[in-house]
């Protein structure tokens, strides 16, 4: 199967009755057979409204059955979707709606007029409806359309923009139809799964892996309107979820709650990580407090989420790396693209099925994103091990460099999350006339514990040696981060010291 339309369809066909979908907050469902109907009510509706297949509709939307059912519908419909970050700054989320050419907003109703006001200026005509992300579908009746073509786009989503402008990632049907095949394959997912759907639609892990996932596999979601760390284990209990998928700032706040009883998580097979680096003692932490074994994955949005994971198998999982590669190909390369040895840290590329073509009107960061030879540039710095296992060690551009040595900082963070009073950290490099680049730690502590300077700066010294000890520290409440929950480490520069 190569479209969303063709996962759909085949599986309304097999199993009409089957649920796919539960809003955990009030308990209505939507069942396979409902959920094709709705589609093609969905795609039927952009169509008397006069769009034609290809063009773009933009949702600001939250979580929710009719989200769901738009995102879906107009895919169905061969129509290419922008589901917009809700984080985004308002001229961000402008730049997005503008450069997205959408013919139609759907937004929600407390986000309605905002984005009539800011799509005011745009001199190519849009319209927004408002409509609730929860609300019962009321759409024209469905209507024969041509199927959607696998190359035809199907999604644009925008990256998170820290260091510049957002791109927008142009996805196919065949890309998004790829990876959610590859996804049920890699966690042996069947009809009776379930899996909990906490994070926003507007990313890509949630997107690709709760929401399109499950259509491949014949499971099931059951979605809140967005996290809660107080309410997830009620969610999961009582929604009878067999699979978790979060992001590691969602591991580190459960572990600082209360564990339910062991015999009511017993039909929870995995917690699938995602979207950041998962630090080793939360996952070692997690899993001894929950009973609940971690799979730790990565993607990129230009992969349609995940291309690495490690097995479902207990035995054969590594901590600390991302796992073997997934529905695709991967190699670690050096700065000219050529293949280095094992063990040897360089450039990770990935090429497969799922990868996107590229960037929407923007042929230059399309070809920075690529090797000649049609490899695709993750960013990512890491090395594979003897048994085909990624590690990834940073980010090209957050690499710290002092005095000539490159420091990753995720090093630095690791170490600073043993410290017994530390929640959360992340280090970046700041100027500095010596040495060029200094360290900056920015530490968000648990509830209750105290800690000085002096005492991370010890513990440091200890456990990195003293090159690679902050020089600055920052306590904060809490760090900036992109939709998936991973820290946009670059704006953290901004806390710096006036020099």
């Amino acid at each position: 199967m190569q479209t969303v339309r063709e996962l759909i369809d085949a599986r309304a066909a097999r199993s009409p009755d089957a649920t796919y979908l539960i809003a955990a907050h009030t308990g209505r469902t939507l069942t396979y057979g409902a959920l094709a109907q709705a589609c093609r009510a969905v795609a039927g509706a952009l169509a008397q409204r006069g769009l034609e297949p290809g063009a773009h509709v933009s949702l600001v939307l939250g979580n929710g059955v009719q989200t769901v059912q738009l995102l879906l519908g107009a895919m169905y419909g061969g129509y290419c979707v922008n589901p917009v970050n809700l984080l985004s700054q308002p001229e961000q989320m402008r730049y997005v709606l503008e450069h997205a050419d959408a013919k139609l907003v759907f937004a929600a109703p407390d986000w309605a007029e905002r984005v009539r006001s800011m799509t005011a200026s745009i001199t190519r005509a849009n319209e927004v409806v408002a409509v609730d992300p929860d609300a019962e579908a009321t759409f024209a009746a469905p209507r024969d359309l041509a199927a959607p073509r696998p190359e035809q786009l199907a999604l644009l989503m925008y990256t998170s923009g820290t260091t510049g402008k957002p791109k927008g990632v142009m996805l196919s049907q065949a890309n998004l139809a790829a990876n959610a095949q590859s996804i049920s394959r890699e966690h042996a997912l069947g009809p009776d799964d379930r899996v909990t759907a906490v994070l926003p639609l507007y990313h890509i892990n949630a997107f690709a892996v709760t929401m399109l996932a499950p259509i491949a596999s014949g499971g099931s979601l059951a979605m809140p309107p967005k996290f809660s760390a107080s309410s997830f284990w009620p969610l999961v209990i009582e929604h009878g979820c067999t699979w978790l998928n979060v992001v590691p700032t969602m591991i580190a706040y459960l572990l600082e709650g209360a564990a339910p009883p062991r015999e009511r998580l017993a039909r929870v097979r995995f917690c699938r990580s995602a979207s950041a680096a998962l630090a080793v003692e939360h996952q070692r932490a997690f899993e001894a407090k929950f009973g609940i074994g971690i799979v730790e994955t990565m993607g990129l949005t230009e992969t349609v989420a995940p291309c690495f994971s490690n097995p479902i198998e207990p035995r054969l999982r590594k901590i600390g790396s991302v796992g073997r590669v997934s529905g695709c190909e991967a190699r670690v390369v050096d700065a000219d693209g050529k293949s280095l040895p094992d063990g040897t840290v360089g450039e990770i590329v990935i090429r497969g099925p799922q990868v996107t073509a590229g960037y929407y009107k923007d042929p230059d960061a399309t070809a920075t994103a690529f090797f000649p030879d049609g490899w695709l540039r993750s960013g990512d710095l890491g090395y594979r091990d003897a048994d085909g296992y990624y590690y990834v060690t940073g980010r090209i551009k957050e690499l710290i460099i002092k005095g000539g040595e490159n420091i990753a900082p995720r090093e630095i963070d690791e170490v600073l999350q043993r410290h017994p009073a530390v929640l959360e950290a992340a280090a970046v490099g700041i100027p500095d006339r010596h040495y060029g680049q200094e360290i900056m730690a920015c530490v968000i502590l648990r509830a209750g514990r105290g800690c000085t300077e002096d005492e991370l700066r010890a513990f440091c010294d200890r456990e990195l040696g003293r090159y690679k000890t902050p020089k600055v520290f920052r306590f904060v409440d809490e760090l900036p981060r992109g939709p998936s929950g991973k820290v946009q480490r670059l704006k953290l520069a901004a806390l710096a010291p006036v020099r």
